[in-house]
């Protein structure tokens, strides 16, 4: 008697059928789908994961010389947690108060008054003013000091109820945090089998996924490393210039120039120069040019000595378009855009270099 029982799955070798490569691929992409709208309130935790995971294997392969990798990823775990986590408690705690010092400080300041005298003695604006009232348009300077007095107050206002949000939002603040920390523990052990694993999956070359995966770490390291640490030291150091010029809230502005440095071309200027034009006005004249040279030393030393030490020259984008894409993941995807806007420039680069390289003859051709 033959044996007609059959196992409860047999893989046919040879080619499948164009239906079945299409009815698979479509259950596939569908299945794609729902695994992202799975993982999409977890985003940007698992995008940070990844970043975090490469910027710090270095501390885990040194442990992992001598001890086994689960004892390796616990103690990586705990040095982000005490760098990153406890930090960021005591920044937004005081971020709050001194936003809303920035914002008293914007409705109760005599300076608004010493720049509308100041505009008003000044012949070069009043110049500016009769040339304009001659083409027609009415320019009072008054204007200025109540605009920029306006914009110090919402500002400040913005950054006191987002900050107190924040802080309302503690226990979520935590609980993300504990999940970022799972997925870096996992990450740091098996990121090179996921690494292995994604580029068999692709249907793309695996020099291409390589080049890709390749250009994201060099990214990465440049923004978290390079400009990250560039931009602590300048925050840092200016916070601490403005706290010995006697200026309120150091830890608010120390904290928007570091977010500032990273980008190229203006960085911290957009703070530096309104405090030195403050500064003149207030007739301070010698703590004005200290805080200027103080300025230019800091900018020259980060941005032509330390910054291409940390970075390297392996990362080549323009500066142009580093600045939009920082502004324009600023604008989309809010803080985190500094991390994101780069990413995306950097994929959208190298695959188009690709496509130059390997297939636009074949796309002309056919």
């Amino acid at each position: 008697m033959s044996d007609n029982t059959q196992p409860p799955y047999s893989y046919s070798p040879g080619k499948p059928s164009p239906m079945r490569v299409k009815y698979f691929l479509l259950v596939f992409f569908i299945s794609i789908f729902f695994l992202g709208r799975i993982l999409y309130p977890f985003w940007s935790i698992l995008v940070l994961a990844f970043l975090l995971s490469g910027l710090f294997r270095p501390a885990y392969s040194f442990f992992n010389r001598k001890l086994p990798a689960p004892v390796c990823s616990i103690l990586t775990c705990m040095i982000i947690t005490l760098i990153v986590f406890i930090p960021l408690i005591f920044f937004i705690t005081a971020l709050s108060n001194e936003a809303l010092t920035v914002y008293q400080w914007g409705r109760s300041s005599d300076i608004w008054i010493k720049l509308q005298v100041f505009i008003q003695e000044s012949e070069t604006i009043a110049e500016i003013q009769q040339y304009l009232l001659d083409l027609g348009i009415e320019f009072n300077p008054t204007q200025i000091s109540d605009s920029l007095s306006i914009l110090v107050r919402t500002a400040g206002l913005e950054l006191f109820n987002q900050a107190n949000r924040w802080a309302a939002n503690i226990a979520r603040l935590v609980f993300l945090f504990v999940i970022l920390m799972l997925v870096v523990f996992f990450l740091l052990m098996d990121l090179p089998k996921l690494i292995d694993y994604l580029t068999k999956l692709s249907p793309l070359p695996d020099e291409e996924d390589r080049l890709l995966l390749n250009k994201f770490q060099q990214i990465a390291n440049a923004v978290l490393k390079g400009n990250g640490i560039c931009g602590i030291i300048q925050g840092v150091l200016g916070g601490v210039a403005f706290s010995l010029i006697g200026f309120s809230s150091p830890l608010l502005w120390g904290s928007i120039m570091g977010i500032l440095a990273f980008l190229p071309i203006v960085g911290i200027s957009i703070v530096m120069i309104p405090a030195i034009a403050i500064l003149l006005i207030s007739e301070r004249f010698v703590t004005a040019v200290v805080l200027f040279v103080f300025y230019v030393i800091l900018s020259f030393t980060v941005e032509n000595l330390l910054k291409p030490k940390l970075v390297g020259s392996e990362v080549k984008m323009h500066t142009l378009l580093v600045f939009l894409s920082i502004i324009g993941g600023l604008a989309v995807y809010g803080i985190l855009g500094i991390i994101y806007g780069p990413l995306i420039v950097t994929a959208f680069m190298t695959l188009a270099d690709i496509y130059l390289k390997k297939y636009d003859a074949y796309v002309q051709t056919h």
